[in-house]
């Protein structure tokens, strides 16, 4: 059957997708979701069918094709082409078999990810992968095969060292940007750290969102060898390496339902890092009111399965539970958090405390767990007080920054919102709570993580005293009227709850 092209002029941003009039579709008996294979000349490509309703959309006669299609078998608007029914991928029974409960064997789990990576599958295909997993749970062996799948569909970064390092905070807590104060600690006692972090999604700053006021992130992946090669270390966006591609497509289609389940949350994570071929690793799994982990059960449950499933991969792996029931630093949002980190690593009087103290304490069991030849690994936290002390973290950070391209490098310099806003205590107290996730939706609605010098500074934690007036927090956002968004949001939530 021929059909003349309609360019609708469309990016999926993966998904071949391909559009009939809803009467050309009813002759030919096709449906939404159906393949099917569209072809010019010696060119073809299998796309998923979406149907017009209205003539305006689409006509009859005409096939409406995304711009991934037409790139693929090179047409344009007019052209003609042929299309044929196609089979639907197999990896959709395979999801429909774990929907009924049976197990996914790791053969199973490749032919799944491998359409999730080429973009076989749509969202909605996806999304019952993830519903799948979450309903009927996934066992040790379905993890570990899911891990490996990931992995083995992206691209692996090898370098030239042992024991390669790498550090992951489950999340939920805001601030909490330990890893880069972390890793040039590591680089700067001789450790090699191939750092590749994520965007925010939810939150109001990834790791790769904070990195990136400082340098650049985005490098590819003999880029990133060259420069660990280099100075020993390095922080960049994952995304921008084709590193386990399939994982940001899963966690997209995760987080409108907040769906985290734990199977699919631990492949995720150990997928990162065998991506970068990590072979000693630190979790850290933050715990208390309005975290990610919000029970010291569920947190210990966790760790155990983290444990077994890097034994399973031959990876070393350590577990610290810590404490996630405030946030960490004082900054929220990429700027404010790339201030606060190079204020630690500068020992700035005035640098946040309790930051300063959760990087030494998660590098001291990096130092513990894997010592360096010709360390002893009880010394950990006097060597890494030693190194940020002295400046040689900084000095480590330094060349990192460097070797990635650096932007800014005094925290004097880097840029903020113009347009601020002193939120006060409304009354005497002590501050018995700041709730994670409202701090964190304040900074968002102010512009963080798009605008990067939007975002929140805490002038308090939990424990301080207050009176009547005191400065809680500044809101900062790049013009006035994301601000007025934020101020409108905190006439309901404030976050900090003074008793």
């Amino acid at each position: 059957m021929k059909f003349k092209v309609k360019d609708v002029d469309i990016t999926t941003g993966g998904t071949l997708v391909a559009i009939l009039n809803k009467k050309d579709a009813l002759m030919l008996d096709l449906h939404t979701g159906d393949r099917l294979r569209i072809t010019r000349g010696g060119k073809s490509a299998v796309a998923v069918l979406d149907i017009a309703e209205s003539v305006k959309a689409v006509k009859r006669g005409y096939i409406g094709l995304m711009e991934e299609v037409l790139e693929k078998i090179g047409t344009k608007q007019g052209s003609v082409v042929s299309i044929a029914l196609e089979e639907k991928p197999k990896s959709l029974a395979l999801i429909k078999n774990k929907l009924d409960g049976r197990k996914l064997s790791a053969e199973d789990m490749d032919v799944i990810i491998q359409d999730i990576v080429n973009n076989k599958l749509t969202s909605v295909e996806i999304t019952y992968f993830v519903a799948a997993g979450y309903t009927r749970g996934l066992d040790m062996d379905e993890t570990v095969a899911l891990t490996r799948a990931m992995i083995n569909t992206g691209k692996i970064l090898k370098v030239d060292c042992y024991p390669i390092v790498d550090k992951h905070c489950i999340g939920g807590v805001a601030g909490n940007r330990t890893t880069m104060v972390v890793v040039p600690i590591l680089v700067a006692a001789g450790y090699c750290v191939p750092k590749t972090s994520s965007r925010s999604i939810t939150s109001p700053a990834g790791t790769a969102d904070t990195m990136e006021v400082l340098c650049d992130v985005n490098l590819d992946i003999d880029r990133i060898k060259k420069v660990v090669d280099k100075v020993g270390g390095c922080m960049v966006w994952g995304g921008a390496v084709n590193l386990a591609p399939a994982d940001d497509k899963i966690i997209t289609v995760e987080h409108p339902l907040s769906v985290d389940a734990e199977g699919q949350l631990l492949a995720s994570i150990m997928a990162k890092k065998g991506s970068v071929s990590a072979t000693h690793i630190l979790i850290d799994i933050p715990v208390g009111r309005g975290a990610k982990i919000s029970r010291i059960d569920r947190a210990k449950h966790l760790k155990k399965q983290f444990l077994k499933i890097g034994e399973k991969l031959k990876m070393k792996i350590k577990v610290v539970i810590t404490d996630g029931s405030q946030p960490i630093g004082n900054g929220i949002g990429p700027a404010l958090e790339a201030r606060d980190v190079l204020w630690v690593l500068g020992n700035y009087p005035g640098a946040p405390q309790d930051l300063r103290h959760k990087s030494l304490l998660l590098a001291s069991e990096i130092m513990r767990a894997y010592p360096l030849s010709g360390r002893k690994a009880r010394h950990g936290y006097r060597y890494a007080k030693e190194l940020l002390d002295s400046g040689k973290a900084w000095d480590a950070m330094m060349r990192i920054i460097d070797a990635q391209g650096a932007r800014v490098k005094d925290p004097a310099k880097i840029k903020l919102g113009s347009s601020r806003f002193d939120f006060k205590a409304l009354r005497d107290g002590k501050v018995e709570h700041i709730d994670n996730v409202s701090v964190s939706r304040i900074a968002r609605v102010a512009g963080a993580p798009f605008d990067k010098g939007a975002g929140i500074y805490l002038r308090c934690h939990v424990g301080n005293r207050v009176k009547k007036g005191d400065k809680l927090f500044t809101v900062y956002a790049e013009n006035r009227q994301k601000l007025a968004y934020a101020r409108d949001y905190l006439k309901q939530y404030d976050g900090v709850i003074i008793g």
